[in-house]
């Protein structure tokens, strides 16, 4: 007999022991994915910090916290993955945004501001909200933008 899982169910019932236990070492866990490819299962999480660098080191302590754990929780055999988002990674949710608030990104605009021709910006995120959407200082000209959520297309930390 095969065992259907549902995934949101697993992923509700574990995020909070990977935020709690990634917290604990001072990162914020800013995706958890857990998915099934090639009839295997993978449990990918990706950490971050505002003071520190991820190390491969911080990425093993985090993955030995939480195996016995997860092992209980997870009716299915999986692969656990840990490791920081990388560098220039797309953005996958709108709290991101507020993750990495004052961080340089590059945005991607569904159409063009009112008077402008150009859909891509480099510059850094101001302030995010999801009424207001997001506040924006475009590095080509120094002019500070609002563009509405809506209007984001992708976004992604942009680095020099």
């Amino acid at each position: 007999m095969k065992l259907e899982i549902n995934r949101h169910e697993v992923l509700e019932k574990i995020t909070p022991l990977i935020e709690n236990t990634a917290m604990r070492f001072g990162y914020i866990p800013i995706e958890i994915e857990f998915v099934k490819e090639n009839h295997r299962w993978f449990l990918r999480i990706f950490l971050y910090s505002k003071e520190k660098d991820v190390t491969l080191d911080d990425c093993e302590k985090v993955t030995r916290s939480l195996s016995d754990f997860l092992d209980e929780l997870i009716p299915v055999k999986y692969n656990l993955e840990v490791s920081s988002p990388g560098l220039e990674r797309k953005f996958k949710s709108d709290k991101e945004f507020v993750i990495f608030k004052g961080r340089r990104v590059s945005i991607k605009l569904k159409n063009p501001l009112e008077g402008e021709t150009e859909k891509i910006f480099k510059g850094e995120i101001l302030d995010f909200n999801e009424t207001e959407g997001l506040k924006f200082f475009r590095f080509d000209d120094a002019q500070e933008l609002q563009i509405p959520r809506d209007n984001i297309q992708s976004a992604k930390l942009y680095i020099d």
